[in-house]
């Protein structure tokens, strides 16, 4: 007969070890989210800790966290709103981390444009609509903003902006012809997946005061802190680095 002292033992080493199988869930920006499912795929491969995603903008999720939903680690694309879960104590201490730093790209997938300077389009009005993401929830929209104001381009562009809820979304709107031009983050031109003829790019020298610095944190909520400790450690791995480089983005000196 089994005594009660093994049984509990037992029940407490499965609980373990369900709790340890049980997948990281990340709330991710939407411009880093296929660097993300590379990183995770080699996290995964060494740790055996599944993971999933839920992507957007950073402001739709961090307004998500604020409002209970239930990830383990949120990577934003930017620090602000890292930093705000911090003073809210919302995250775990200690643990907020700079991981990349983005680029943003000016480009057109319409081919009537092919041969020509995106900039000399922007620059001469000749163009239909501009995407870009949303400046009020996504950090790579605030930079275009900021840009576009900087450039002289801003008041003439704004009677044909398109504005998407993401880059993601405002990346979209060049890829289906939505838009002549676009604002968008490097990292989407050098993703595998990346579903468009680009016609012309230019690349943005975005003012200091706006750059996209990147940064995650682990939040208290986590049901499995040990494993978000161990994802955000891989993040600063030269495995993670490498990728993190080839998706265009610039990695922080640690």
């Amino acid at each position: 007969m089994i005594q009660p002292r093994t049984l509990l033992l037992l029940a407490l080493g499965l609980s373990a070890s369900v709790q340890a199988d049980e997948p990281l869930t990340i709330a991710v920006a939407s411009n880093f989210r296929s660097t993300a499912e590379e990183i995770a795929a080699a996290f995964t491969s060494e740790s055996g800790t599944a993971v999933r995603f839920s992507s957007g903008s950073t402001g739709k999720l961090y307004a998500q966290i604020v409002n209970g939903a239930p990830y383990d680690i949120f990577l934003a694309a930017d620090t602000q709103r890292p930093r705000l879960l911090e003073a809210r104590g919302d995250a775990l201490d200690n643990s907020l981390m700079a991981y990349a730093t983005g680029k943003l790209a000016l480009i057109s997938a319409d081919p009537a444009l092919k041969g020509q300077s995106c900039l000399g389009v922007l620059s001469s009005g000749s163009y239909r609509r501009i995407a870009i993401a949303n400046p009020e929830t996504a950090p790579y929209g605030a930079a275009a903003k900021t840009w576009l104001l900087a450039a002289g381009f801003w008041e003439a562009a704004v009677p044909k902006m398109i504005m998407g809820e993401s880059i993601s979304q405002a990346f979209q709107f060049v890829a289906t012809g939505n838009a002549t031009l676009g604002i968008v983050a490097t990292s989407q031109l050098t993703a595998a997946d990346t579903p468009v003829n680009i016609v012309c790019r230019w690349a943005i020298d975005i003012p200091a005061d706006a750059a996209v610095n990147q940064a995650g944190v682990i939040l208290k909520r986590t049901d499995n802190p040990d494993a978000a400790r161990s994802f955000m450690k891989f993040m600063g791995s030269e495995t993670a680095t490498s990728l993190i480089s080839a998706y265009g983005y610039e990695v922080p000196a640690s």
